[in-house]
């Protein structure tokens, strides 16, 4: 018979530092914490430069890491890793073989990329302690369609890349707009030979009704209401649900994993379109739905007994030198959670340790790439955050109090809701 066990769950961790060398006392207490969990997850929002090698993919918000970091992960206290995020293809298949291999050596459980689409979609599988653990980890874009794991076919190779949620962005505005747009379309004299000269894989296919306009690469749709939407590709979205299905089929408790950065105009907001996917994930057998991609902290919601996570922001964030476009306090502020289940794998509470990275001193400096580990904030910083988070959590039903704080971790605060 299972035991019962704690899953810690953090913000996303970019690294690119060995952290090991670091001496710093708040950053050991949250090690600390990390370690005594059955199960640590964080997203590894980075790709391995190893034996494959590889070239950058792209040139602004290019990242990747040398094998050590995945040594420094271990030493906090991590053994779960989701990997399907937008930096994952940043050295292309070459970096994606590589992060393959070297997560599989350091014996972490993993999901989301993978040598074909197959791979990719697999779910991990690991046994802790007496628990077997699967993690679906799955990513939406917006990203090139060259990014995502492809099967092999007659006429094609296999292509290595990430395992994909299938979307579309749909803006439906009104008879105005949509007379505008497509009068600019007129004056520029835009045709489909012009359009097609500008193709890209991931481009909508051909419109036939009056009502939608191709307005280069994006659909609008004619409409009373000026509303943008995100749609999920019905079969792509079972795919990912059948995958989830399977392992709790065999006993697993289910870790279900998206990264998107499909953000709110408010980024702190959950999308619509999330919330249910989120549930979706829990009806088909996933224990727990965790979310990065906007890097702050966003909302927590309880379903038929599952944590839902809809962002926890980062844990690491690993900058360089002149990168000012994060600046807002937001980024660099987050939470550490940990989540207590009986032996029937049920949620019994949610633990939240506020966390800033770099500190609570430098959050009004403009050093953003020397802030490497974070440290707990102040007991008042730290029921500042909590209450932020209980007043955006209050919607999804539930409620988040103080339990007790002590001058060390700030505050230990307990989330309740429908269990």
């Amino acid at each position: 018979m299972s035991s019962p066990f704690t899953l810690v769950l953090t913000g996303q961790s970019l690294i690119h530092h060995d952290l090991r060398q670091v001496h710093d006392e708040g950053f050991a207490a949250i090690k600390a914490l990390i370690r005594q969990a059955d199960i640590a997850f964080t997203n590894f929002e980075t790709t391995v430069f190893g034996r494959y090698g590889g070239w950058p993919m792209k040139g602004s918000f290019f990242g990747c890491s040398p094998p050590v970091v995945l040594d420094a992960l271990k030493d906090v206290g991590f053994n779960a890793l989701a990997l399907s995020n937008n930096h994952a293809f940043d050295l292309g298949p070459p970096g994606v073989l590589s992060t393959l291999e070297e997560v599989a050596q350091r014996e972490f459980l993993y999901a989301g990329i993978g040598d074909d689409a197959a791979h990719a979609r697999r779910p991990g599988m690991k046994t802790f302690g007496r628990r077997r653990v699967a993690l679906v980890a799955m990513d939406a874009g917006p990203g090139p369609a060259t990014m995502y794991a492809a099967d092999a076919t007659d006429r094609r190779p296999a292509r290595p890349g990430v395992n994909g949620l299938d979307v579309s962005r749909r803006f439906e505005v009104d008879p105005t707009v949509f007379a505008s747009l497509t009068g600019i379309q007129e004056m520029f004299q835009s045709s489909r030979m012009e359009r097609a000269n500008y193709a890209q894989p991931h481009d909508p296919p051909e419109l036939r009704s009056p009502n939608e306009i191709d307005f280069y690469g994006t659909i609008f749709c004619r409409s009373s209401n000026n509303s943008r939407r995100i749609l999920v590709d019905e079969a792509s979205l079972q795919g990912q649900l059948s995958a989830i299905r399977r392992a709790a089929a065999e006993g697993a408790f289910v870790i279900a994993y998206l990264h998107h950065h499909h953000w709110e105009p408010n980024w702190r907001e959950v999308p619509v379109w999330v919330q249910s996917l989120a549930r979706a994930c829990v009806d088909a057998g996933a224990g727990v739905f965790v979310s990065h991609g906007a890097p702050v902290l966003q909302p927590v919601e309880i379903y038929r007994g599952a944590p839902i996570f809809f962002g926890l922001g980062n844990f690491l964030f690993h900058l360089n030198a002149g990168e000012v476009v994060w600046s807002a306090p937001d980024v660099w502020k987050s939470m550490v959670a940990t989540c207590s289940f009986d032996a029937n794998a049920r949620l019994q509470s949610i633990d939240f340790l506020p966390i800033v990275i770099g500190g609570e001193r430098m959050l009004s400096a403009e050093n953003y790439h020397e802030r490497i580990v974070p440290a707990p904030a102040s007991q008042k910083l730290g029921a500042k955050m909590i209450e932020d988070l209980a007043a955006r959590s209050r919607s999804h039903g539930v409620s988040i109090a103080v339990e007790a704080a002590n001058e060390m971790t700030g505050g230990c605060f307990r989330a309740e809701g429908s269990l």
